[in-house]
């Protein structure tokens, strides 16, 4: 049988396959369930910043300085009986290391100094193994250029990294304007891996009611092109551990996000809608591949797809669209 273990972030594991960030993460019996299934590390639900700032904007309303009659006061929780999401967060990261073998990742999606900063630290004591931080912003402001954006990760990052030991991980947007330059330069920060692509939800209309609408959109295995494209180039020029997320639902995907060089590949909408199974069916058809066509380990044919490895590196470059563009055949019966 192949050997399928992998390094990521310097943590070794038994297999390339990591549930990603997914409201699985709430339920231990259902992280539980992935791990029998062969999950070789789980990154938890992200912790939004906002979500923290917010309780504890009610904890000082409510508890601190309330604000009514005394009457009514007698109606509010005590404050050591308060649970907060931070207290939740930590208390879960808590009790998924003390249930599971494999590493645990925790996930914090913030945008200030002290939202990184203090809850990476608070994280890194709750026992995480490893920390994604979630690098998400919406630059809709004219005024502000791609290297001020750039320069607020990298500055946020250097700060997290003076106060936690944990390796971090960031994932990143398919959306800065020169994607190496900006992983070399994280990576000169000291983060030890990056996760492409983060998938943002997007908003949509509703014409009935003229409302804007948010619906959950899950992935499709067309998702993956454009993760596998950036890790095929990325792998070679950088050292840090990369992790493929976004479309992985079956073996195929998979393996193809191996061959481009991933490190890891996450799976979050096919776990969602096929449960536990999905990610064993995954492991089953990765290794019937590997064994059909006697390769040893992930680590044997891990990267021998990238662009540095590719006989035509310019498969992933500008003539790859220049040569689809040109090879487009109009479906039978349709007349232009």
């Amino acid at each position: 049988m192949p050997d399928l273990s992998t390094t990521y972030l310097g943590l070794a594991l038994k297999n390339p396959l990591v549930p990603s960030s997914t409201p699985l993460s709430h339920d231990l019996d259902a992280i539980l369930h992935l791990e029998d299934a062969g999950a070789a590390a789980i990154v938890m639900h992200s912790l939004f910043e906002e979500d923290v700032r917010h309780d504890e904007q009610m904890i000082d309303r409510f508890l601190v300085h309330p604000d009514s009659f005394g009457e009514a006061t007698g109606h509010l929780p005590f404050g050591h009986d308060y649970q907060s999401r931070l207290d939740s967060y930590l208390e879960q990261i808590q009790r998924l290391k003390s249930r599971l073998a494999i590493p645990v990742v925790a996930s914090l999606n913030g945008s200030s100094l002290s939202g990184w900063v203090e809850l990476g630290k608070e994280m890194q004591a709750a026992g995480a193994d490893a920390l994604e931080l979630n690098a998400w912003y919406m630059p809709s402001d004219p005024k502000v250029s791609s290297e001020a954006i750039e320069d607020h990760h990298v500055a946020l990052l250097k700060e997290l990294k003076t106060v936690v030991s944990i390796p971090v991980s960031m994932k990143l947007s398919p959306f800065f304007s020169s994607l190496p330059h900006f992983v070399h330069q994280v990576e000169a920060a000291g983060v030890a891996g990056v996760s492409l692509f983060n998938r943002f939800f997007q908003p949509d209309i509703d014409l009935e009611t003229l409302t804007v609408v948010d619906r959950v959109q899950l992935s499709s295995s067309a998702d993956t092109l454009l993760a596998m494209r950036w890790i095929a180039i990325l792998r070679g020029s950088t050292k840090l551990s990369l992790a493929a997320t976004g479309g992985v639902h079956g073996a195929e995907d998979a393996l193809k996000m191996l061959l481009a060089g991933a490190d890891v590949v996450h799976m979050a909408s096919a776990l969602l809608k096929r449960g536990p199974q999905a990610l064993s069916e995954v492991l089953a058809g990765m290794t019937r591949w590997l064994e059909e066509r006697e390769y040893t380990s992930v680590a044997q044919m891990k990267g021998s797809m990238s662009q540095q490895n590719s006989p035509n590196p310019s498969d992933f470059a500008r003539a790859a669209y220049l040569h689809v563009l040109g090879s487009f055949t109009p479906p039978a019966g349709v007349r232009y």
